[in-house]
């Protein structure tokens, strides 16, 4: 099956580079044609559709952590580029965008600062995700785990701000992976909060005859 066919190069073809992540991995019906359309950006309607619903659940009843703000965050673009700055290398930007409702405010009515961070977390990610699987075919780069986030105010954003979030890749290797992003206010033409995410390898789980090499 022909799938993430990228305007920007890339694999032509793929058996399954989801099939690692928690997706369902099915040819896109209409409806789902449909929503990947309203996404910008040079990827292909299958990376559009993936990357655009699978990271948050669709779950109303979610009670994990901000999983009400999670599932309100809609991806409005996502791009395969060259690099700017090293035309041998890609980055892949990913634009998200949402309004700041009472669930990510403070007492102030500004969004609240740990608010901003889980945004970057979370957004900054799907621009490793893109890159990992949209150009290079290997889902194992975006298996990774945060090390530092580290997280900067600009301006404050209230209730009914319509936030545009935009995540751009800097690095993406086997050991370490880092992305950066910001977080504007639409609605004031301001940066809000801005972000630079390092993520890493996982530990691999020890062998029990390596378990017994560090007693020893």
């Amino acid at each position: 099956m022909e799938r993430y066919l990228i305007a920007a190069g890339g694999p032509k073809t793929s058996s399954s580079p989801f099939k690692l992540l928690p997706v369902l991995w099915k040819p896109m019906s209409k409806s789902e044609t449909d929503a990947a359309k309203r996404i910008l950006g040079n990827a292909s309607d299958e990376l559009k559709r993936d990357i655009g619903t699978a990271p948050f659940g669709n779950r109303s009843d979610s009670r994990t952590f901000a999983g009400s703000v999670a599932n309100r965050v809609r991806v409005d673009e996502i791009w395969l580029l060259p690099d700017p700055e090293e035309k041998e290398r890609w980055v892949a930007k990913v634009v998200c965008g949402m309004t700041i409702e009472e669930d990510m405010v403070n007492t102030m009515g500004n969004i609240h600062g740990a608010c901003s961070t889980f945004l970057i977390d979370m957004c900054s990610s799907l621009a490793i995700l893109a890159l990992a699987i949209g150009k290079y075919n290997d889902p194992k780069l975006a298996m990774v785990v945060s090390q530092s986030l580290n997280t900067l105010y600009h301006a404050p954003a209230g209730i009914g701000e319509e936030l545009r979030i935009v995540n751009t890749t800097m690095t993406l290797g086997t050991r370490v992976t880092s992305s950066r992003t910001e977080i504007w206010s639409k609605t004031h033409h301001r940066l809000v909060s801005s972000g630079i995410h390092i993520k890493m390898a996982p530990t691999s789980k020890p062998e029990d005859g390596d378990k017994l090499k560090a007693k020893m």
